[in-house]
Formats: structure tokens, sequence, C-alpha cells
């Protein structure tokens, strides 16, 4: 979907294909057809972006061969896709029963993020519209805390300035502009905004940049103005947004809470947790481990990092943060010119919502992906932004 901006730039909103597990080319082609087209179909337009995850072995396939990559863009274009953006954040086994720490690897310091994130920016040089230059790439906010040192944090930066000089030059072989966003993330070394700061102004180079996360951003208790105008003031480019609101408990002291939540304490994906107090953030890894114990203060609000669909918050006593997501899209596009013109939404988790609220179908999984297109769709409007045929 397409929006023009007051200043009269063109803003992109898509939907992120890794609610929908594939590993593989015929994968993402089998997506494409059962989930992607009837989200286009149901919200009645001609034109649907969707911001594609592609696995190790998706990215592989592609990059060695032309004649693949070619026919991924027919197909696109043939069911009314268009893709601007990639999630570059999982490397493989997203749709796995147990993903947890999992996500996470390899990391920045491992050679193999580098290469597959060069093989996403040669893809998506590939998979943009004719009348698009510009694409962007999402991907880890350098490494899990606990597996990172000096030495790593080295090898991740030059990593990154490797990257730097590729995207330079693909830009200089084929006039596409592909930019790269660490998406900060709880429990990762950069865990916030401001702590992305320091490595991107260090490795000073605009094609690097920074994906904001608004369930991330929530998670962290994180003001969405000041974060966003202290990147600004930092010129580190916000390359990406993914729209996400993240679970909220206004009273987690009390049983009926406690008990809600435990319905969102799943096996699968990692549900870091927070809280903050007045000696500062304060958190867990998961939410199973906030619940057990008192491993987590119980005396303020607590926020946890599952990925809510945006269109339904949870029911009573829980909630969800889209304040937050509306208070970030208002600065990120609100204003005179967008601070990002690529927008995604985000919600990977409707399979592990407590069993009464997930999809039982696939329509059912359409018709909700659809509302909250629709859900960011008025969003944008109601701040100025004119939706494009």
């Amino acid at each position: 979907m397409r929006f023009r901006h007051p200043d009269g730039s063109t803003v992109h909103l898509a939907y992120c294909t890794n609610v929908h597990p594939a590993e593989t080319l015929d994968g993402v082609l089998a997506q494409l057809r059962d989930h992607c087209e009837p989200v286009r179909r149901r919200l009645g337009r001609d034109r649907l972006g969707i911001g594609l995850w592609l696995a190790k072995d998706a990215a592989h396939a592609l990059v060695t061969d032309p004649s693949a990559l070619r026919g991924l863009r027919t197909e696109l274009d043939r069911r009314g896709l268009e893709v601007v953006t990639l999630n570059g954040f999982p490397y493989e086994g997203f749709g796995a029963e147990e993903v947890k720490y999992r996500v996470y690897k390899p990391d920045w310091a491992d050679p193999e993020r580098l290469d597959h994130t060069t093989a996403l920016a040669r893809v998506l040089a590939g998979l943009l519209p004719d009348d698009v230059t510009e694409g962007s790439i999402s991907t880890l906010p350098l490494a899990w805390r606990t597996a990172y040192d000096d030495g790593r944090a080295e090898t991740a930066r030059t990593a990154l300035r490797t990257l730097a000089e590729r995207l330079d030059a693909l830009q200089e072989l084929t006039g596409r502009d592909i930019r790269v966003g660490l998406e900060p993330e709880p429990g990762c070394t950069v865990e916030t905004t401001g702590d992305a700061i320091a490595p991107l102004t260090a490795i000073g180079h605009d094609r690097i940049g920074i994906c904001v996360d608004t369930c991330h951003l929530a998670t962290s208790f994180e003001d969405p103005l000041s974060a966003l105008d202290a990147l600004t003031e930092a010129r580190v480019p916000v390359v990406k947004s993914q729209l996400s609101a993240a679970l909220h408990a206004e009273h987690p002291h009390l049983p009926d809470v406690r008990e809600a939540l435990a319905a969102f304490d799943e096996p699968r994906f990692l549900h870091q947790t927070r809280t903050a107090t007045a000696a500062g953030l304060r958190g867990t890894d998961d939410l199973g481990q906030a619940l057990s114990g008192e491993a987590l203060p119980d005396a303020s609000p607590w926020r946890a990092h599952f990925h809510v669909p945006l269109h339904a918050a949870p029911a009573a006593p829980l909630t969800s943060t889209l304040d937050v997501l509306k208070a970030a899209l208002a600065r990120l596009v609100g204003g005179p010119h967008p601070l990002t013109r690529h927008l995604e939404v985000e919600t990977y988790t409707w399979q592990a919502l407590p069993a009464e609220l997930r999809p039982r179908a696939r329509s059912q999984l359409t018709e909700g992906i659809a509302a909250e297109l629709t859900l960011a769709r008025d969003l944008l409007t109601d701040l100025g932004l004119k939706e494009l045929p």
C-alpha cells in the first residue's frame, strides 16, 4: 500500500510475511498464493506491499539463480504484490516449535550474518518495483547480550562497515539504494534506540541505520518522541519502522492479572518482560520467569515482548501499547517530512496467542492481517497522508 505524504514523497506500508512459516523458495511462492494475495483481495486493493522474510535457503536460491529471482518478481507482479522491504532478522527456523534464543544466531560477529544480509540486499535490488529505487532491510541488533565481548564487538563493527561498502557498490551497479537497519530489541546488545546511537555513529554510514519496532520501543518503556528526536539529533537514519504493539499489564501484582498474563506464556518465542522502577529498568528474558516468584518487581506496570494484533487488544485486565505505536507513527510520518518511508506491520505471533484467540482457519488469519492493515491505513490518513491506488 502506498501513501502520498504532504511533502510529495511516497510512504510504503506492508505486512511482514514472517507470520507465515516457510524456509524454502517454494514455500515463499506458496505464501504469495495462500496468504498474501488473499489479504490483498480482502482489502479490495489492486496492489499490496509485503515485507518478505527470506530464510537462508530461500535467499541463497534467489541470489545464486537469476532465473529464480526473475520468477519470484514475475509471481509478485502477477498476484498484485510488491516488495520494498525485507525482514533480515531471523536467519532460519523461525517457524520451529521452539525459537526462543535461536533467533539471535548467527549474530553480527559471525560471517554467516554478513553473507546472508549481503544476499538479501542483492535479492531486494532485483525485487524492487520499477518505479522505486530505495529498499530497506531490518536486521539483528548486533547480538544477544550474553554472547558479546570486546572482540566480537569489533568483529561486528568491521562486518557492518564491509556491508556498507557492499551496499555502495550495489547502488553503483544497479541504481538501487538498499539500506539496512539494526532493530533494537530487549535483551540484545542494542536493547533501545538510545543504545543504537553510539555504534551507528561509529560506523558513520547513511546506508546503515535503525529499524524502530514500536513493540520493542514500548517494552523498554522508551518515550517514542524523545527516542525519535534523539535519533534525529544524532543523524541516525530511520531505515524502516515495524508497527507492532506489546502486551501491557497495569497492575501485575493482582492475581487475576498474573493469571491473564500466564495465558501468553508460551513455548515458541521469547517474551522479554520489563518494568520501570525508580532505580531504572528491570527485566527478565521471558514472561514465565517474570511470573515465577519475585524475579521482577510488581509495584509498577509490566510490558512483555509479545506482538499482539494491532486491532484487537487483549481483554481486561490486560491491554496493548497501541498508544505508543500511535505516538511513534505521528512523529515518524506526521511532520513536514517523514523520518522513514517504509512501514511494516509485524504481528508474527498469531499462532502463539492463547488458544481462544488464535485464528482457526486460513481465512481468519487473512481477515486478521487485513484488519491490522486497515487500522494502520486509517492512522496514516488521519495524519494527512493520502492513500494511492
